[in-house]
């Protein structure tokens, strides 16, 4: 074994014991903040059959809404959590041929009813001579509800996404274009950095989770934004070579 194998494989087994460790800690977190929250929800519960008419309602008032507020930070972090495990998890990705087109159409015939909701029009050109990809059906659909999700976030007051696939080099390409408000060099730059975000509420972990699956499938996701322009998301993933039909020899080379 080469000396960069072992680097290498060296480098996945420290990962894979800090994905663990990292894993382990914030299950650990996520047990005693459920705790909290269901004890919250215990006390508002408490609050809500108080007297009307008490000469403490004022009081009373004024602690409800520090259990919401107590209640709404735990949703948050609860969120967080999730977020954050999904982005350090380290799967092996069960990789099987199939048609990206029929993925991207049963994605986004689930994700329409959303996008009508948002006043958001979603256009389709998928190249119906598309090649076969090996995907995981759960983690790529999971990438692409994130990407769909920013896209339509950043169309505040309605637009227009395009959804396109097509052949490219030895692979094919998706892209997301869409008529939003864009984002300037500065925040393009650091788009896939974990934890940045410029979303109220936001954990900063969609961008760079949808990037490690994708890079785990072996392909590459780049984005162009302007202000006021729209940005394109562009995901490429690599088609296995196609091998000559059963019963048939393949041409020989000249």
């Amino acid at each position: 074994m080469s000396s960069g194998d072992e680097s290498s494989r060296a480098r996945a087994e420290t990962y894979a014991e800090f994905a663990a460790l990292v894993g382990a800690l914030a299950h650990e977190i996520r047990n005693p903040l459920s705790t909290i929250r269901l004890n919250m929800e215990l006390l508002a519960e408490d609050f809500e059959n108080t007297d009307p008419d008490s000469p403490t309602k004022q009081r009373d008032r004024r602690a409800k809404a520090k259990i919401e507020l107590v209640r709404q930070e735990c949703d948050r972090l609860q969120k967080l959590l999730g977020d954050f495990l999904d982005f350090a998890r380290q799967e092996s990705l069960n990789l099987e041929p199939g048609s990206l087109n029929e993925e991207l159409g049963q994605l986004l015939d689930f994700f329409t009813p959303q996008t009508a909701d948002a006043g958001v029009e979603i256009v389709r050109y998928l190249d119906p001579e598309l090649p076969k990809v090996r995907l995981d059906r759960e983690t790529f659909r999971s990438a692409m509800l994130n990407l769909l999700i920013n896209a339509v976030q950043a169309m505040e007051t309605g637009g227009q996404l395009v959804v396109r696939s097509r052949p490219s080099g030895l692979g094919v390409v998706i892209e997301l274009i869409d008529t939003g408000s864009g984002m300037d060099p500065e925040t393009l730059a650091k788009a896939f950095r974990a934890f940045y975000t410029t979303k109220q509420g936001g954990s900063g972990l969609g961008l760079p989770t949808a990037r490690k699956i994708i890079e785990a499938h072996g392909g590459t996701i780049d984005i162009e934004s302007a202000p006021g322009r729209g940005t394109k998301v562009a995901i490429w993933l690599p088609a296995p070579p196609r091998l000559p039909t059963a019963g048939k020899p393949a041409l020989a080379s000249t």
